[in-house]
């Protein structure tokens, strides 16, 4: 959803590195002109206060300077200027980009630094672009819905799984769902007061669109869990949470945004949670006590 990114300018520049997140975020929905202007953008930390005036970088993106405007205004500023002075106080920032690609190479050392790097980057990323007006909707939505169904496969099944796991834990009961024809179903029988919870890195996973797109036509409330704003997953959503994380190819593209996003559900169950009050603690203790015995003493 185009409000997603707009609704941001401001914050930007208080939080230089959210634009750059932003920009990353919106690469595979791009045109090549766009694409162009939001590559000398992303390079922004690497080069001088005078390749960022407006003639240096339409010339360097092989682009009009009307072009750059308009990207500019896409990201929700008023002009270049306004862009330009984020792209500066960005460059002032120590250690703006901590991600770092694997090699086969790598000594085990350099491995566990580059991951774990990668990992701590993916949630501080994350955390620079959150918009906790999207995070209380959805929060309420899952509280209040009477079913609540989690969809995902590949990696995001896991997580679907996971956050299954941690509702049940409060005595909410939520289904998640891996297989494309048991999701159609239990989107088929949604109703407006339901909930449903879409989980894909791209926003692009065939399954949990048309799940989702079955969700929404009952009017049940969609919520998606996603790397990118502009992707098809964020638009047909009612509701948005994003993750922020770059990919490897020795890794793959969502592997730290896994962390991410199990991140960011596990901070809507704690919300969900507190929504619910005692009765959350109440079957907590319950639920608790019930897989107590299955330990060893």
């Amino acid at each position: 959803m185009e409000h997603h990114v707009l609704e941001r300018a401001a914050a930007y520049h208080t939080n230089p590195r959210a634009l750059i997140v932003t920009v990353q975020g919106l690469l595979p929905t791009l045109s090549a002109a766009e694409r162009a202007v939001a590559t000398v953008l992303l390079d922004a930390p690497a080069t001088s206060e005078a390749s960022l005036r407006l003639a240096h970088v339409a010339v360097v993106a092989d682009v009009s300077e009307a072009a750059v405007v308009k990207f500019a205004k896409r990201l929700g500023f008023t002009g270049f200027r306004e862009l330009r002075e984020v792209l500066l106080a960005y460059q002032r920032l120590h250690g703006v980009d901590l991600h770092e690609e694997l090699s086969l190479a790598d000594d085990s050392a350099t491995v566990v630094r580059k991951v774990f790097g990668t990992a701590q980057q993916a949630l501080t990323d994350t955390q620079a672009i959150f918009d906790f007006a999207e995070f209380e909707a959805a929060s309420e939505a899952l509280e209040r819905a009477p079913t609540r169904l989690l969809f995902g496969v590949g990696g995001s099944a896991t997580i679907a799984h996971d956050f299954e796991h941690k509702l049940l834990r409060i005595g909410i009961v939520a289904r998640a769902h891996d297989d494309p024809h048991l999701m159609a179903m239990a989107a088929s029988l949604l109703g407006h007061e339901d909930a449903v919870v879409g989980i894909s890195h791209s926003g692009s996973t065939r399954a949990v669109l048309d799940a989702c797109e079955l969700a929404a036509e009952r009017g049940a409330t969609v919520i998606a869990v996603t790397n990118f704003a502009e992707s098809k997953l964020a638009q047909l959503a009612d509701r948005v949470l994003l993750s922020a994380s770059q990919g490897s190819p020795i890794t793959g593209e969502n592997a730290a945004s896994r962390i991410a996003q199990l991140t960011l559900l596990d901070a809507v169950f704690v919300r969900v949670a507190q929504r619910r009050g005692a009765a959350s603690l109440r079957n907590l203790e319950s639920t608790m006590g019930s897989v107590a015995r299955k330990r060893l003493s």
